[in-house]
């Protein structure tokens, strides 16, 4: 069985030969140089993830990990622990928002529980070591064995989902209260106090958030994570969702896919992913940036830039099931603009 490492050590640096081919070819096509914009750069990434100087896409699918939290008992969310069963039910339905979006956009979704404080669930995917992590005001989420075992467990899915055919992989999360883990990880991984990295999650009460802040200050004083360790960071401060979805990150880069983040949620464990395997950074697609406090923070220190700005803060994958459509874009322009060598560029005599 595949150890972390070496599921980390399986992820290759980007193909330099495909990507130039490609830029070559971007800059060949009939408009100004640059003038798409991120379109252009995106077709060069998947250039390079998919080891081709004509990449072409597929299916698409969207893995939303779902787990509940012990630190939900600090009266940290204004949402019934319950919505988190309720929701996951209701993505086997097609009845939320994310399935509403990725219908749009031609997207699967796979609901996973990988924590949900309930039995399994019929129509949903079930990798759980526990029902519920640890509550981080209290002590770590769980140890530091159980975080391997779950980015395993998370990385074989998007693997054996890649190894089905699937094309591109999206990340979402569901979870009550897992803006308050998130928020802790983002304070210890860029440096800056909890204040600036806690936001109102599912409308939690702006005129309480204070109390939301010294939660996240005593997870981080109580557990005293390790910047530098992501896999310290997601034990004791983390989540199993947040898990999931490094471990998500971490497999679809190791199969060769794009990975589509989608908002806070997947900029929290994208910082502990790349931290994990620097080199996973390439695969990595911000889709949207997130209303949540602290969002611009994680990008700035990822160096991301999403391509849409709409005020969302659902989660579940939203903001990558709309992103979808604009790689296929990217490809569109890629294969179907005309060179400017193909081109007759001579104007017709005037009469």
């Amino acid at each position: 069985m595949q150890t972390l490492e070496q599921l980390i050590d399986s992820i290759r640096p980007l193909d330099a030969e495909a990507q130039r081919l490609a830029q070559a070819k971007v800059d060949a096509l009939v408009k100004p140089i640059g003038s798409l914009g991120s379109l252009e750069s995106l077709v060069v990434q998947l250039a390079g993830i998919y080891r081709t100087p004509e990449p072409s896409l597929g299916p698409k699918q969207i893995l939303v990990m779902a787990a509940d939290h012990g630190v939900f008992d600090e009266d940290i969310a204004v949402t019934p622990k319950e919505v988190t069963v309720i929701q996951a039910l209701n993505m086997t339905r097609g009845k939320t928002g994310v399935c509403a979006l990725a219908h749009a956009a031609g997207v699967a979704v796979k609901i996973v529980d990988i924590g949900i404080d309930c039995e399994p669930l019929p129509g949903v995917i079930n990798i759980k070591l526990a029902r519920g992590c640890g509550n981080i005001a209290r002590g770590p989420a769980m140890r530091r064995e159980d975080a391997v075992e779950l980015l395993l467990r998370s990385a074989r899915l998007a693997m054996q989902a890649v190894a089905d055919g699937v094309r591109v992989l999206g990340v979402g999360e569901l979870g009550i209260g897992n803006t308050t883990p998130a928020a802790a990880m983002v304070s210890v991984f860029t440096g800056v106090p909890a204040e600036e990295a806690v936001g109102l999650g599912a409308n939690y009460p702006s005129d309480r958030l204070h109390h939301k802040v010294a939660v996240v200050e005593q997870a981080i004083k109580t557990n005293r994570p390790d910047a530098a360790d992501p896999l310290d960071v997601l034990a004791k401060v983390g989540g199993f969702d947040l898990v999931g979805m490094t471990g998500v990150m971490l497999g679809g880069a190791a199969a060769g896919v794009p990975v589509v983040l989608d908002g806070f949620l997947s900029y929290a464990c994208a910082l502990a992913a790349c931290k994990l395997a620097p080199q996973l950074w390439h695969y990595l697609i911000p889709s949207h940036l997130s209303a949540e406090k602290g969002s611009l923070l994680a990008l700035a220190h990822l160096d991301f830039h999403p391509f849409l700005q709409l005020g969302m803060r659902l989660g579940e994958g939203s903001g990558a099931a709309l992103a979808m459509p604009i790689l296929e874009a990217a490809i569109s322009m890629y294969q179907r603009m005309g060179l400017l060598s193909d081109v007759n560029l001579d104007l017709p005599a005037p009469v």
